[in-house]
């Protein structure tokens, strides 16, 4: 297959990369140090990253930047960081590059624990990974020529434990590679609609 990864160079992307490059074509995109060049946030970039790659069989998200603080801090200004990166980026992934993927391909988004299982400061993470699940189990419906849509949803990683941490007390951390094995199961697998929790 020839896969399109975007944030290829977060932890997540690195463990995801791994895990495909020895059967596929991967092709990275990122903000930097990618093959592609994309900002999620602008519906331009996309347009244009999709011309430049041409047809896929397979899209996986695992970029998406979300605001961490109180609700009593949260403003819209905040609040929109999110929705504009990973709500708003990941959908129009989809919106704008269901016709480059080709019959029976598939797209893989990010979401996370929060969204069921709450934690402090979280609000607007957990508002659009909710918000993503719902557009996923919707577009399953409705995507043409048999094309596949999923989510991913890790636990914090484990290799990201000691920066987010105290965010997550008494949540068991997992491996990013063990978080990778889920994207490898959204791409090479038949399921459509459905929300792998890696927990």
């Amino acid at each position: 297959m020839k896969i399109l990864l975007i944030g290829a160079n977060g932890t997540i992307g690195r463990a995801v990369r791994k895990e495909l490059e020895t059967r596929h074509e991967v092709v990275t995109a990122g903000r930097n140090g990618a093959e592609l060049i994309v900002d999620i946030t602008s519906p331009d970039s996309i347009k244009e990253m999709y011309v430049k790659i041409g047809k896929v069989d397979a899209v996986i998200c695992a970029a998406g930047a979300t605001y961490f603080g109180p609700l009593t801090e949260l403003t819209p200004e905040k609040n929109e960081q999110s929705i504009l990166s990973k709500l708003k980026g990941q959908v129009n992934l989809v919106l704008l590059g269901h016709e480059h993927v080709n019959n029976s391909g598939s797209f893989t988004l990010t979401t996370g624990i929060i969204m069921e299982d709450p934690i402090v400061g979280g609000v607007s993470a957990a508002m659009v990974g909710g918000a993503i699940k719902a557009f996923v189990e919707s577009a399953a419906f409705e995507l043409p020529r048999g094309i596949r849509i999923n989510n991913i949803s890790p636990s914090v990683l484990t290799e990201s434990i000691e920066k987010y941490g105290p965010y997550f007390p008494g949540f068991e951390p997992v491996s990013a590679y063990r978080v990778a094995k889920a994207y490898q199961k959204s791409v090479e697998g038949g399921q459509t609609g459905k929300t792998y929790r890696v927990y």
